[in-house]
């Protein structure tokens, strides 16, 4: 039996550990943003790719074409995004003509539905973080969170790496709305 405590301990610990190649969101393994506004000119626009997938509580997102969108990159975990959500919230209230919808990434779904409930968010989020990866090349997603703004034409028009501001973010809504 004394033989076999070494191995059982030794067992014990590899199975209990990650490895390193797991995301655990008590590590801050993230890059967060300074708010910094990146606005792209009308001639100079991409077509953004498609913002589509699994919704946080059942069903599939499906984007409006000819609809200025909002996209916020979040996860539950993040300071910065705990303080933004209320003006988020407000923002989509305030802006019925915007589509909103959040991205969760690198998130459990338990923890994303308890921030959703906490800071009462009526905007769909996608589940599936992958959509991601098309933004690539354009203004990617640099920092958690991130906030991507497209025009009624499908270009991506602006980024917010980090924290939004309510008045900055009003602003940037109502000059696409009015394009």
């Amino acid at each position: 039996m004394k033989r076999l405590l070494p191995l059982f301990v030794i067992f014990t610990l590899t199975a209990c550990s990650t490895g390193g190649n797991e995301f655990q969101p008590s590590e801050q393994s993230f890059i967060s943003g300074n708010g910094i506004v990146t606005i792209i000119e009308k001639d100079d626009r991409e077509i953004a790719p498609p913002i589509t997938g699994p919704l946080l509580g059942g069903g599939n997102y499906a984007q409006e074409q000819g609809r200025v969108q909002l996209m916020n990159v979040w996860a539950s975990w993040c300071s910065p995004c705990r303080a933004e959500a209320p003006a988020l919230q407000d923002l989509s209230s305030a802006h019925p003509d915007v589509q909103f919808v959040g991205v969760l990434t690198r998130d459990n779904l338990v923890a994303a539905q308890a921030f959703v409930d906490r800071f009462g968010l009526t905007y769909p989020t996608i589940t599936d973080d992958a959509l991601l990866a098309d933004f690539t090349g354009q203004l990617s997603v640099n920092a958690i969170p991130t906030t991507l703004l497209i025009d009624k034409a499908g270009k991506v028009a602006a980024r917010i790496s980090g924290e939004i501001t309510y008045s900055t973010l009003d602003e940037l809504l109502t000059n696409l709305v009015n394009e």
